[in-house]
């Protein structure tokens, strides 16, 4: 073996020929924009492989004022479910259909049974949510990917909460592997709505979440559509114009 593939992870067998569930949890500033990319993604893997999507959205927010601009929904959307409302969008633009939750997972919807699940939550506390319900599912998901950001830079971690082969590579480490900061339930988060755009944009970039997702969905093409990829995610800093990218575990063999 080259040291080349001890730098690089590999798509599992398993996931060949096949539709891949994906389970997206928050459809705001980041799930939005990645609900919309793997519209793109999906159209892409029919072209050049066997693989296609199947998409299912949750998420318990409605549509408001502050959202437009930053987030893509029009003044008609507000009010509506930002799951159903995107979801119904993509499915008749793309002729998928995919299925859309209204409510806040895992208790609207657990994590059994799909192939990855992609994260766009606000906070800590969502994410422990969700490693919790990993650790008790009965089928565990081979890979999430996790999407954070603040005002003007973001990351993207893909992990693997379980081994999905006997190969003696490195587990991908999960978000909550990675940045164990996260398990601190003592710490208090700033997740208080904005409530007009002026607002929005005051606490976000207007772009970092398209920044962040498309970068995140820059991996999932490599990983999805050609089979690896050379690095678990990567910092954006949009302020500085930096993207850092997060290496792949060590193998130590």
């Amino acid at each position: 073996m080259s040291p080349d593939d001890h730098a690089r992870h590999y798509l599992p067998a398993t996931f060949d020929r096949r539709t891949i569930r994906i389970l997206l949890v928050g459809c705001g500033g980041n799930g939005a924009q990645m609900l919309m990319g793997l519209a793109s993604l999906d159209t892409a893997l029919r072209a050049i492989s066997a693989r296609a999507l199947h998409v299912t959205t949750v998420d318990d927010d409605i549509v408001s004022e502050a959202n437009l601009g930053r987030q893509p929904f029009y003044r008609c959307d507000l009010g509506h479910s930002k799951a159903r409302t995107l979801t119904e969008r993509i499915n008749i633009a793309h002729g998928l259909a995919w299925t859309a939750v209204h409510g806040r997972a895992p208790a609207a919807i657990g994590v059994d049974g799909v192939d990855m699940l992609i994260s766009c939550v606000d906070t800590a506390a969502a994410r422990r949510g969700l490693g919790v319900a990993l650790a008790g599912a009965t089928r565990i998901p081979a890979y999430w990917l996790d999407l954070g950001n603040r005002a003007t830079d973001g990351q993207y971690l893909i992990g693997c909460p379980v081994r999905a082969d006997d190969d003696g590579r490195p587990r991908l480490p999960t978000v909550l592997d990675a940045f164990p900061e996260l398990g601190d339930d003592t710490v208090p988060e700033d997740d208080a709505p904005s409530c007009s755009v002026a607002e929005a944009l005051d606490r976000q970039s207007l772009f970092v979440n398209r920044v962040v997702a498309s970068h995140a969905l820059a991996l999932l093409f490599d990983l999805l559509g050609r089979g690896s990829i050379g690095h678990a995610g990567g910092f954006v800093n949009l302020a500085s114009g930096q993207v850092v990218p997060i290496p792949l575990p060590r193998d130590k063999r």
